[in-house]
C-alpha cells in the first residue's frame, strides 16, 4: 500500500486500481478487502477486482484506459505476456531484493535465513519470466541483527514506495536505461510453508536465531514438549558450548531458557503454548517453569 500512497501523493495520475478480490478473512470467514482497495476508495479512484487477466475482455478493458504505465506491486497474480504489451511503458515492479539475488515467492525471509547483511529493493521491468527483467533502479537496505521479516517488510515496503518515484523520474520519451540481470547471480525463493518453521536442533544456534526472525510473524518457528507446540516469538544466538545433545534445556532463569543446539546454546526470550499469549521467558516460568527443567529435551523428535 505504500506504493500506491506514494503515487496518489505524486505529480502523477492514477487512471485505475486493480487489487485481488475479497476474501473470506478471521474466524467468522466475511469477506475481507484488501488495504489497497480501501485507500482506493476513499481516494475515489476506479477499482477492479478480477480474479484473473487472462479473458480478453479483462485485457480490452485495460487497453481502453489507455495508461502510459503499469505499476505492479504484490499482485500476487500472473501477468499473461498480452498484458505486459498492452502499455507504452510496459510494466514495472517493485520487488524486495536486490535481484538477481533471491527471485520468488519469499526473499524477505530468504535474506534472514541466508544471513546477509544487506537487502533492498529493485524496481524492475516485467517480462513473462518471474523477476527476471531489467533492472531500472535498486536501493540496499543493511540488514540488522534484530530485523524480523515483518519488520522488513514494512521498511522494505516504504523504501520501495520511494524507489518507485524516483525510478518513474528517470523515465524518458524512450524508456529507460536499465540493465539486464546477470543470470549466472540468480538465486531463487520458493514460498514459505508452515513446516519449514519446525526447529531442527542440530543445526547451529545462529542458523536457529535467523530462522526465529525470518519465520516471525508468519509462521512462527516452533518445536515440541510434553506433547505441546511450543511456539518461539523470540531467541537469542549465544556462542557458550555445552557438551549436552542438541534439544536439551542447558538453563532456566528469567532472563531466558537456554537450548543446545549443534553448536551453541539457542536462549528462548519469547514463547507461546496453545491457547496463550506470547509470554517473555520471566512470565512463562512463573506459570510454567515447573515443568520445565534443566536436562529435559525438547523437540518432537525426541518425544516419540
Amino acid at each position: 500500500m505504500p506504493s500506491l500512497q506514494a503515487l496518489v501523493d505524486s505529480r502523477h495520475q492514477i487512471v485505475a486500481v486493480y487489487t485481488q478480490p475479497d476474501r473470506p478473512a478471521g474466524r467468522g470467514q466475511q469477506l475481507s478487502s484488501t488495504p489497497v482497495k480501501s485507500l482506493a476508495l476513499d481516494r475515489q479512484l476506479p477499482i477492479f477486482q478480477p480474479e484473473n487477466l487472462s479473458s480478453l475482455s479483462e485485457q480490452e478493458q485495460l487497453k481502453n484506459f489507455s495508461a502510459d504505465l503499469m505499476v505492479v506491486v504484490a499482485y500476487g497474480l500472473l501477468l499473461p505476456k498480452s498484458v505486459l504489451a498492452i502499455s507504452p511503458f510496459g510494466a514495472i515492479n517493485v520487488h524486495p531484493s536486490l535481484l538477481p539475488q533471491w527471485r520468488g515467492a519469499a526473499p524477505i525471509q530468504h535474506a534472514i535465513l541466508a544471513g546477509d547483511a544487506q537487502t533492498g529493493v529493485s524496481i524492475i521491468q516485467l517480462i513473462p519470466k518471474m523477476d527476471a527483467g531489467p533492472i531500472i533502479y535498486q536501493k540496499a537496505y543493511p540488514l540488522s541483527l534484530e530485523e524480523t521479516s515483518g519488520s522488513l517488510h514494512d521498511k522494505l515496503a516504504q523504501q520501495g514506495a520511494q524507489a518507485l518515484l524516483a525510478a518513474l523520474d528517470l523515465l524518458t520519451p524512450s524508456g529507460w536505461q536499465s540493465q539486464t540481470q546477470d543470470e549466472n547471480l540468480a538465486t531463487y525463493t520458493r514460498k514459505i510453508a508452515k513446516s519449514d518453521a519446525e526447529i531442527d536442533w542440530s543445526q547451529p544456534a545462529e542458523t536457529l536465531a535467523r530462522a526465529v526472525r525470518a519465520y516471525h510473524p508468519w509462521p512462527i518457528a516452533f518445536s515440541h514438549f510434553q506433547g505441546q507446540t511450543i511456539r518461539i516469538h523470540q531467541a537469542q544466538a549465544l556462542p557458550s558450548q555445552t557438551s549436552l545433545p542438541p534439544g536439551t534445556i542447558a538453563h532456566i532463569s528469567p532472563g531466558g531458557i537456554d537450548i543446545s543446539t549443534g553448536k551453541g546454546l539457542l536462549r528462548l526470550l519469547m514463547i507461546q503454548l496453545p491457547g496463550s499469549r506470547a509470554l517473555t521467558a520471566a512470565e512463562f516460568l512463573r506459570g510454567q517453569g515447573q515443568k520445565w527443567q534443566v536436562e529435559d529435551r525438547i523437540g518432537e523428535q525426541y518425544e516419540k
